[in-house]
């Protein structure tokens, strides 16, 4: 992405423009025959408490709101057997519809990998859908190392990590 692009956290101002962005992605994948995510996960409440919190992160594009991420530093849900502060978790990676093939999201993940080598952990970790192929694929290419699979809630998830330690090598 050109130097246009500006990742930034989003503030508690931003957190309908949050939602907005996550509910556009799934509209989009509920259209596709896809859906990401169970009825309830988007709530506003929801997002707004995760905002405050300092979790989202927006990708913005020559000034628009283009894209957005949620980076925690644990992820106990779906990572409960790992070592405290070893690692760092990315959840809920989108882009809007109209940056879709412009390397945002492949930038939102460069971004999150240098964020988590800045903060002294050795991992990035995330987690898809098992049966995503697609998605899965876009995380291989990046780098991503397939880790296991685990049942979480509703969902059968292929949980991923990075290791951040690539970057001095």
């Amino acid at each position: 992405m050109p130097s246009e692009l500006q990742i930034r956290q989003a503030t508690p101002e931003d957190a309908e423009v949050v939602a907005d962005i996550l509910n556009e992605a799934a509209r989009w994948a509920e259209q596709s025959g896809k859906p990401l995510w169970q009825n309830g996960e988007l709530e506003p409440s929801r997002i707004v408490t995760d905002v405050n919190a300092g979790l989202f992160f927006l990708a913005e594009y020559s000034g628009e709101s283009a894209g957005t991420v949620r980076f925690q530093l644990d992820d106990s849900d779906f990572w409960p057997d790992t070592l405290p502060q070893e690692a760092a978790y990315i959840h809920r990676l989108v882009v809007r519809r109209r940056y879709a093939g412009t390397g945002l999201s492949t930038a939102l993940l460069r971004w999150a990998v240098e964020r988590t080598y800045a903060l002294g952990r050795r991992y990035l970790r995330l987690d898809c859908v098992a049966s995503r192929a697609r998605l899965r694929e876009i995380y291989e290419r990046f780098g991503f190392e397939h880790h296991s699979d685990r049942h979480v809630g509703p969902y059968h998830v292929s949980r991923y990590e990075y290791d951040v330690t690539k970057l001095v090598t």
